[in-house]
């Protein structure tokens, strides 16, 4: 995942110089806790921020105009309840829980430092093979510098919950699993316990989001697929997705919001993508039109997913031929560049967002445009038109 800071957002406007004070309110440095805890932390916010100005027919009769270029940019407000100015991405006060983050270097990290930049609290689900060497890695600070957040504060996690989303309850764990040593001292991570846990600790959460997947065939063809690793795609990538969606809205606020994360592969063909992956996602894109009605009709959650486009993350590196798709995507898209994990973050940032109340059941795509083609445009039949590239 890029490590730089989430890039501004300038607007340039020409306005009357009107003398007005304008304060900046840094958030301290968040600290990391495996533990849930009450306590007073200043939420980090990204907003838009214009200095107030008087009215002009005031002022234009006391004192000659002077015109000057103000850029606004993210700013962080330490008072969750002042109003922000601007149409900002706010989240103060919304508790958000990603689940399937491992890493620092994957989607559900990105979504999880935008929607903490923009006030959202964070907690945070993670594969229990995979917990112990994730929360020592934040322990030791190994994620530092990707947690840093606009204002130069970091981001906190307030609590890592241990987390298997292919179970949905103890009974449905075979027994080799349960003495697994990988899955030794840790306990309630099934999909109902996980909730419940949850449900203990915090109350209620505003924001869900599912950025898990697996296919354990993902480098078969679909013709050589087994049963039980194209069922077990579907269970891992799709069901999933239902299972936390169906446990989680019981404790999920009106007028909340749950995102999950696809592919191009649901709809086009993608040769090396197989193991029943592309299924998985068509189905999971199928699931989000549905739950977008029945947990809008019945709960007033919306439900959206982001088609996200290839990213040099862990687990994309595992198919084997991500560096291919980056470079097809980066020749071949409309916008010619490399698709970083902070665009799909800030677009997830936005969907959970008020600035999105009417917007669910829809299929998302943040992949500089492929999505739109038709074509490869950097085959050799298109060598003698004047199509625009970069160097």
């Amino acid at each position: 995942m890029a490590t730089a800071a989430t890039p501004a957002t300038n607007m340039a406007m020409i306005k009357p110089c009107i003398s007005s004070s304008r304060k900046v309110f840094m958030s301290s440095a968040a600290s990391f806790s495996t533990e849930s805890k009450e306590a007073s932390w200043n939420r980090l916010t990204s907003s838009s921020h214009i200095s107030s100005r008087q009215p002009f027919f005031q002022s234009i009769f006391s004192a000659p105009i002077k015109f000057k270029k103000v850029v606004t940019r993210a700013m962080s407000a330490a008072n969750e309840n002042k109003p922000l100015p601007g149409l900002p991405v706010d989240l103060r006060g919304k508790r958000a829980f990603i689940a399937g983050v491992a890493d620092d270097n994957g989607y559900g990290w990105a979504i999880a430092r935008s929607l903490a930049a923009a006030g959202a609290e964070i907690i945070v689900g993670t594969w229990v093979p995979a917990l112990n060497i994730f929360e020592s890695s934040l322990r030791r600070g190994k994620f530092d510098e990707s947690r840093v957040l606009p204002d130069g504060s970091l981001m906190e996690i307030t609590k890592v919950y241990p987390m298997d989303a292919v179970y949905d309850s103890l009974d449905d764990v075979p027994e080799d699993v349960k003495s697994n040593k990988r899955y030794a001292g840790s306990s309630k991570w099934t999909v109902k316990e996980l909730v419940e846990s949850v449900k203990q600790d915090f109350g209620s959460i505003d924001i869900l989001v599912h950025s898990l997947a697996n296919g354990p065939e993902v480098s078969k063809p679909l013709l050589e697929t087994s049963r039980n690793g194209y069922l077990a795609a579907i269970s891992a990538s799709s069901y999933s997705f239902v299972s936390l969606l169906k446990e989680f809205v019981s404790i999920m606020n009106p007028g909340g919001a749950s995102i999950s994360l696809t592919y191009i592969a649901s709809e086009r063909i993608i040769p090396g993508y197989g193991g029943g992956m592309s299924s998985a996602k068509a189905a999971l894109e199928s699931d989000t039109r549905v739950l977008a009605f029945e947990a809008g009709r019945k709960h007033k959650i919306r439900v959206n997913t982001i088609s996200a486009g290839p990213l040099r993350s862990r687990a994309a590196k595992a198919i084997g031929f991500i560096d291919m798709m980056i470079d097809y995507s980066s020749a071949n898209a409309p916008l010619q560049k490399e698709l970083s994990a902070e665009e799909v973050g800030n677009a997830a940032a936005f969907l959970a967002s008020p600035l999105a109340s009417a917007i669910t059941g829809a299929v998302v795509y943040v992949d500089n445009g492929l999505n739109a083609m038709g074509v490869g445009v950097d085959s050799p039949i298109f060598v003698d038109l004047d199509i625009p590239k970069d160097n």
